[in-house]
């Protein structure tokens, strides 16, 4: 897996420049799927330089990304050799010219990710982790906090695009406001991932989708975090992938975290 995270990790540079230089340009074209998704012309270059140089190296593989490759079908694919991308991870702040902005970079196979990156351009920030051999931030390895209270705890979380589907969250949320610290709401849950690897949050929890946690699950994981769901995994979707209601905390606190949540699980 030593050169699979070595391509994702140049990937992730070569796209982070890109969408960088498109944001100090201002030479976005905005758009919008399904209605209320935005997508900006740099989520399409970003993209295509990463769908184009990974069939380039690897023509056999499949590839799911958000932009491009959105299709969750079919198991053989999922469960393949696999690469899992989200160009722009927080292309709303990267329109707002917001800085929490992530590409993200995954490698699969047989339903389990063996190699991740979440590089974020705008702090020079690159998270790596293959498996079993723990991970890192800019090459320096990382650790989860080690938070054993949920009454200290800061936990991320976000909200769909959908308005009238965070109503069925506003209860998760009172429980977690009266229960920890605090939370932070940064834009990207990648980002988020992340900083629960690194100790920057002690938790995290929301619906999101596989190219949005592959990689960066993957990093909390090696980084010592427990990753579960607060209802079994529906489909056929390798658990791995699966981001319906998604718990990722510093050990400590996962267990008291999960029980306050779970009867809210959807």
């Amino acid at each position: 897996m030593a050169d699979m995270l070595e391509f994702a990790e140049d990937l992730a540079h070569r796209a982070g420049v890109l969408i960088a230089a498109a944001r100090e340009d201002q030479s976005l074209d905005l758009s919008y799927k399904d209605g209320n998704e935005l997508l900006t012309s740099a989520d399409l270059q970003a993209d295509e330089l990463i769908r184009r140089e990974i069939e380039k190296a690897f023509p056999a593989h499949n590839i799911l990304s958000e932009e491009s490759s959105p299709d969750l079908s079919d198991p053989e694919a999922l469960n393949g050799p696999l690469w899992i991308v989200d160009p722009i991870d927080g292309t709303v702040n990267y329109a707002y010219n917001m800085h929490q902005v992530a590409v993200s970079i995954a490698y699969a196979e047989g339903g389990r990710v063996q190699a991740g990156v979440v590089r974020c351009p705008f702090f020079d920030e690159t998270f790596t982790a293959r498996r079993g051999e723990g991970a890192r931030l800019n090459n320096q390895p990382i650790r989860v906090s080690a938070c054993d209270q949920l009454a200290r705890a800061l936990i991320g979380t976000g909200f769909p695009y959908d308005a009238s589907a965070r109503v069925a969250l506003l209860e998760r949320l009172r429980l977690i406001l009266g229960h920890c610290r605090d939370i932070r709401r940064v834009g990207s849950a990648a980002s988020d991932l992340c900083w629960v690897a690194m100790g920057r949050l002690d938790g995290f929890c929301e619906a999101i989708k596989p190219w949005d946690l592959a990689a960066a699950a993957f990093i909390a994981r090696e980084a010592g975090a427990r990753v579960g769901h607060l209802a079994p995994v529906e489909g056929d979707m390798p658990e791995e992938l699966y981001g319906k209601d998604l718990v990722v905390t510093a050990p400590g606190i996962y267990e008291e975290l999960f029980a306050l949540l779970q009867p809210t699980a959807s």
